[in-house]
């Protein structure tokens, strides 16, 4: 019997089209999985593990999914739950599982499973050699593993296959690989491996794999010697094109994925339309090898406050760089000044947004904007320190004459104070892989009854 996984959306929290995922649910699947998050959106959700998402929109978004679900009579996977995968999301994900159980009088059996690494366990790999470096990797000490907020190991199918195993009816998983969840039911139930793996990277991102990637949710089935994907909304469309293209997408190798246990190899996949829609592939392999699980952690570098202020002035506008050349210079003599505080006590940078603001320096375009927004960043060790520095500069971000000699000017600033504490600056500090002997060695798993019975 063929394996099939529904997939409602690329990630829990962007939307999906009601319609498709009806229609999904009508042809019967075997599972609904949906992926929670990933590193897309940079440290912070690890560094404070919160999740990126609103609470009122990924409930919203789950309530639909548990109903779909109770209707299929199938489980309910999700992985990397909470954006980042943290304890502490997975948590924060139960905890509205169990509300919308008791509010739609379901009752269902709910497996958590625990990525978060306690320094303790990394630090006592690095001693015995069982950590090594990707690329690029940066620098990591006992001390440096200590001083990180969160550690989170990447789950394989492995790891959702065992909470699978326990009866489970909604797996609520920390951090996995985002193919993981996808591929863990058709390997279990002996489903062509490259397949498997392949399948669950092209679905991975819902109906990004097709002609209409917003619409969400598409239908996967796995067999014996390849996979068919098909979307579910009546206007998107898979095509060879659109299926083959998605190894592209996120994987620097278009041939090769890395995940625990092995890689998958599709130098000899072959694609095929079976018809205006689906498509067909088959040839991809899975190659065996060393059980190691990615780690990533985050950690605090610092506390920062930011400061915008606008430039409408013709004169301003075209000198902008000059300006901030200039403004700079000021405010590193006035902060040594007034504050006694040496370069390296803090980072002052500006941003001018509309001019260079994504590149910097790397910006070859030029165009002639109306006006530019300029962006302070003042990072420091303490939020009080940052805070203060975004004080002092205040007036001169507001005020700072072009030239000695001229009045000063007045600028425009969007919100009063034209200064907002951000909190903790959060930054990536692992990007490694961890040798484990057994796959359950790293994570861990509860079960729980939530909701009521059904009359």
């Amino acid at each position: 019997m063929p394996t099939r996984v529904l997939v409602p959306s690329g990630v829990l929290g962007l939307g999906f089209d009601r319609k498709a995922l009806a229609r999904g649910v009508a042809m019967r699947p075997d599972i609904i999985a949906i992926d929670g998050g990933s590193t897309d959106s940079g440290p912070y959700s690890l560094g404070a593990g919160q999740s990126k998402y609103s609470r009122a929109a990924t409930r919203a978004e789950w309530r639909e999914l548990m109903l779909a679900r109770a209707e299929a009579g199938v489980p309910l996977v999700i992985g990397t739950a909470g954006t980042c995968g943290a304890d502490a999301t997975v948590d924060w994900m139960f905890d509205i599982t169990a509300e919308l159980a008791a509010e739609l009088g379901q009752s269902a059996r709910v497996a958590r499973l625990y990525s978060g690494q306690p320094a303790e366990r990394v630090i006592t790999a690095l001693r015995e050699g069982r950590i090594a470096p990707l690329t690029p990797a940066p620098e990591i000490t006992e001390a440096g593993l200590s001083a990180m907020t969160n550690i989170v190991a990447l789950a394989g199918a492995e790891q959702v296959q065992a909470a699978l195993a326990t009866g489970a009816e909604i797996v609520i998983c920390g951090r996995t690989t985002d193919t993981a969840l996808i591929a863990a039911l058709p390997l279990a139930r002996g489903d062509h491996a490259g397949a498997a793996w392949h399948g669950a990277k092209i679905a991975e991102c819902g109906a990004l794999c097709s002609t209409h990637p917003m619409t969400g949710t598409i239908m996967v089935e796995f067999d014996a010697a390849g996979f068919t994907v098909e979307p579910m909304a009546e206007a998107a469309a898979c095509t060879p094109f659109s299926v083959s293209a998605h190894m592209l997408y996120e994987n620097s190798d278009p041939f090769r994925l890395y995940e625990p246990g092995g890689h998958l190899d599709v130098t000899a996949a072959r694609y095929a339309a079976l018809d205006g829609r689906r498509v067909r592939v088959e040839g991809s392999r899975w190659v065996p090898g060393p059980y190691t699980v990615k780690l990533e952690g985050a950690r605090a570098a610092g506390y920062q406050t930011t400061i915008l202020a606008i430039l409408r002035d013709p004169r301003y506008v075209a000198k902008a760089r000059d300006w901030v050349a200039g403004l700079q210079a000021f405010l590193a003599a006035e902060i040594s000044r007034r504050m006694g505080l040496e370069p390296l006590a803090y980072s002052l940078e500006f941003r001018l947004i509309g001019q260079d603001g994504a590149l910097g320096a790397m910006e070859t375009r030029r165009g002639q904007p109306v006006e530019i927004g300029v962006l302070g960043i003042v990072t420091a060790a303490s939020q009080a320190l940052a805070s203060e520095i975004g004080k002092l500069i205040n007036p001169f971000v507001l005020h700072h004459p072009l030239t000695p000699d001229e009045e000063l000017p007045t600028f425009a600033f969007p919100y009063s104070p034209a200064t907002t504490d951000r909190g903790a600056l959060y930054e990536f500090a692992l990007n490694h892989v961890m040798r484990l002997d057994a796959p359950m060695d790293a994570f861990r798993l509860t079960v729980t009854e939530v909701g009521h019975a059904r009359r």
